[in-house]
């Protein structure tokens, strides 16, 4: 293995000496003008073609779950995998890589280089409305999975950017804010993911932030970009902005930012040619970020004359399969009383509307389309005999306008001033999303004048419908044969991005018939507002069912469970409570699901409660259901997952990457600036640490998590910084243990948290089988970053190591000294 190893290294090496050779020949055969046009994007996705050196089009797409391509369409679908939160609680890195491999795959049937993901923020505070796309609260746990990632997919020859450098930790005021962090907190907790990452899967690319960091936004830090990505952590990638984020061009350069997107509307193009020419940067400085672009353009294939780093590409990969696997490996059941779980024979009473309409992912720029989604609803019916499952409503939490999905059918038609037809497309449901060129064939901006979003809308119940419009400029609606609204609809705050995420504004109630299909049409008189650095076509139709009476719903839902011998409810939290754009207010279900499940446990003893959100939610009633099973956002085959988990085919396999509980208890909830700031005052003292330290018990603890055997831990042995971790399945079934290592020092004043994630590994043992693990206690873990030394120092001393099932749940300890 180690001479296997050895090659491997020489061939990589062989081969970056090559390709940095061609990326010099190339840089050299290149002006001003084409090398400044290269670190600016042509438009939303890609950067542009340079013919004179062999150089094609580089192309990025958004992740971190899917690959949606250069088009915002469904006519292009993808393989929409478990959440990043989802990913996490595996804790199963060599999971994360089979995940890059699959999204390596997907990148290349599409034809994008660079995929804009993983995202390796911390869950700060709960209250951070973006947490499902990213891992943990947990710095070690977030790097090793980002490791996993990173490896699977360039493994496939698709490059990454680990993003977003660094400290977007929440999304309130994202783009202006100012984070005020310790050196010592960034280097220990905010810092080490990124650079866990870069030492052991070597990125081809970082994406810089929106947010400043003690007094400096993140595209023109030259500190932690230069000074510490390049400089100590010897990162050797491409830096691209976050979207819109870069804002001075001189500042840019200087600061390390390579390419400043989307374009061609940026800081850099011809305004950095005419700063060096103006002397305000130096064209060496320019010709640094070339030279890490055409590096990267060289290792995924798209520069003449260098191999890339991947010829052939890995195996193919069943992405529904694969989908499947990591749902139902991610699935944490956190209560399972008197053996609820898993189902016993039976009827089943399943209850909640995300049952029937899943919420397979979150909302923002994390965002694909699958060719198809699986839904509790449907999954159960397929594995459940004939006539055993029920169904009810329950309580719908989406009672605001969403987008228009279920039930309608759109295309989009394009015309001129004068009504001409210029070009039609389809449309993902009642979204329109087209950015700088990205515009249906035969359309361009300079002609299109407005937009026929028409198509058809067939209700599954009766009564009074509401539609409205999410978008900026002048709209017609019509709805049934009648126009409901003719007007211009202005913004309401000053974002770019108002039109993407802002909430729908109601604009129309129409009385329909359940089973009788409707025309629905929205015209927008397309408006580019000013300032914004591409043009773009950005929209939607919104839709909301007729009220019902929640007593009513929840009374049949009771009724139904009355019926059955289990009561499975799923509750969910919806697109305008977790999503990108902003943050959260509370941590409550929304709607009345809580009075659901009290109504629902109390007519059945035996209820069992799917808890479909991406980051925690609280849970009042969770000691009087018989279970709680956490299945964050699931993933296009969650319903497949769940059926799985639930009839006992597989065990939940999943952990909990980040502590849940009460928002009256966290720690650490501020996440809105006062004055442009936000002070880190909690300073080394986020998620499990945080609890620890104030003594609070939450909900569910980091780590926690139950399968459907028992484990005995017999023995750990510490030899050296070596631990070796011997424990018994004692269960009646095979299962898979995720052993937990936890590092405390014993002398006091060291700042430090009471304890640190150290290391973990997995076990699978069948009934009365043992198993042994080893893990190998990373040096940083018995580390501490000196402020006044500027770097890390060893905290020398006696540790206790503790292995157990979570940060509270410790079984076994054994003492180590430094």
């Amino acid at each position: 293995m180690a001479e296997k190893d050895e090659a491997r290294r020489a061939r990589r090496e062989n081969g970056d000496e090559a390709r940095e050779a061609a990326v010099e020949a190339a840089l050299g055969r290149l002006g001003l003008d084409a090398k400044a046009r290269l670190l600016a994007g042509q438009d939303m996705w890609s950067l542009p073609a340079l013919p004179e050196i062999g150089l094609r089009s580089l192309v990025m797409s958004d992740g971190p779950i899917g690959v949606r391509g250069v088009r915002w369409t469904a006519d292009d679908p993808s393989v929409a995998l478990p959440s990043p939160t989802a990913l996490a609680a595996s804790w199963d890195p060599e999971l994360a890589r089979r995940a890059g491999v699959l999204l390596a795959q997907e990148a290349r049937r599409k034809g994008v280089h660079v995929l804009l993901a993983p995202t390796v923020n911390l869950h700060r505070s709960p209250l951070g409305g973006r947490h499902f796309e990213a891992y943990s609260e947990d710095p070690y746990l977030t790097g090793e999975i980002g490791a996993g990632y990173v490896t699977g997919v360039q493994s496939g020859g698709v490059g990454t950017t680990v993003k977003h450098f660094v400290a977007n930790d929440a999304e309130t005021d994202r783009f202006t804010v100012d984070n005020l962090v310790s050196e010592r907190a960034l280097r220990e907790l905010y810092l080490a993911p990124f650079e866990a990452i870069v030492e052991r899967a070597r990125p081809w690319g970082v994406m810089t932030a929106y947010n400043s960091v003690n007094g400096t936004t993140m595209t023109e830090h030259r500190h932690l970009v230069e000074e510490v990505l390049r400089g100590e952590w010897g990162f050797d990638g491409f830096n691209v902005s976050d979207w819109t984020a870069a804002r001075d061009t001189v500042g840019a350069l200087e600061g390390g930012l390579d390419v400043a997107m989307p374009g061609p509307g940026t800081v850099y193009g011809e305004a950095l040619a005419r700063a060096v020419r103006d002397g305000r940067v130096t064209e060496a400085a320019v010709d640094a970020a070339v030279r890490r672009v055409l590096r990267l353009a060289a290792r995924v294939g798209v520069l003449d004359g260098a191999e890339p780093v991947v010829g052939e590409p890995p195996a193919a990969v069943d992405g529904e399969a694969l989908a499947r696997e990591i749902a139902r490996r991610s699935f944490v059941l956190v209560r399972n009383e008197r053996g609820a779980l898993p189902l016993k024979p039976g009827t089943v009473a399943l209850i909640g509307a995300a049952a029937r309409d899943a919420r397979i992912l979150g909302g923002g720029s994390a965002t694909v389309f699958p060719a198809r989604i699986v839904s509790p609803l449907d999954g159960l019916t397929a594995a459940l005999p004939e006539g055993a499952l029920e169904y009810a409503v329950g309580a719908d939490p989406a009672t605001e306008l969403a987008v228009a999905e279920r039930g309608f059918t759109f295309r989009a038609i394009c015309r001129d001033a004068a009504g001409n037809i210029l070009g039609t497309a389809s449309a993902p449901g009642g979204l329109i999303q087209w950015m700088g060129t990205d515009l249906p064939d035969g359309v361009t901006h300079a002609t299109l004048h407005t937009v026929e979003l028409t198509g058809t809308f067939t209700p599954r119940e009766s009564g009074p419908h509401t539609f409205g419009v999410r978008g900026m400029g002048a709209f017609t609606l019509t709805v049934d044969g009648t126009t409901h609204y003719d007007d211009v609809q202005r913004p309401h705050a000053d974002s770019p991005f108002e039109a993407l995420f802002a909430a729908p504004v109601p604009r129309a109630r129409a009385e329909l018939t359940a089973g009788r299909t409707v025309e629905v049409s929205l015209t927008h008189v397309v408006h580019h507002p000013e300032g914004l650095p591409l043009r773009a076509v950005a929209f939607a139709l919104a839709h909301c069912g007729p009220p019902r009476d929640p007593d009513e719903l929840i009374a049949e839902a009771v009724a139904a469970a009355r019926r059955a011998d289990t009561a499975v409810v799923m509750v969910a939290t919806t697109d305008r409570v977790e999503s990108e754009g902003f943050d959260r207010t509370d941590l409550a279900l929304p709607g009345r699901q809580d009075d659901l499940v009290r109504a629902v446990a109390a007519a059945n003893p035996n209820t069992v409660v799917i808890v479909n959100s991406g980051s925690p939610v609280e849970l009042p009633w969770r000691e009087e259901v018989a279970a709680v099973l956490l299945t964050w956002f699931p993933g296009q085959e969650g319903g497949a997952a769940l059926a799985d988990v639930l009839t006992g085919a597989h065990e939940p396999g999943g952990r909990l990457p980040t502590t849940w509980g009460s928002l009256a208890d966290a720690p650490v909830t501020r996440v809105v600036p006062v004055d442009g700031a936000l002070p880190y005052t909690e300073d080394l003292f986020i998620g499990h640490a945080a609890w620890e330290k104030a003594g609070r018990t939450p909900a569910y603890p980091f780590g926690h998590g139950l399968g459907y055997t028992d484990w005995a831990y017999e023995s750990l042995e510490v030899d050296g910084t070596t631990a070796r971790v011997r424990l018994r399945n004692t269960g009646t079934r095979p299962g898979r243990e995720v052993v937990q290592l936890y590092l405390a020092p014993q002398e006091p004043g060291t700042g430090r948290p009471a304890r640190r994630l150290a290391g973990f590994a997995a076990a699978e043992a069948g009934p009365g089988e043992s198993v042994e693990v080893s893990v190998e206690l990373p040096r940083r873990a018995f580390e501490s970053w000196d402020e006044t030394a500027k770097d890390w120092v060893i905290v020398k001393g006696s540790y206790e190591i503790a292995a157990g099932r979570s940060i509270t749940d410790r079984r076994l300890t054994a003492p180590i000294n430094v």
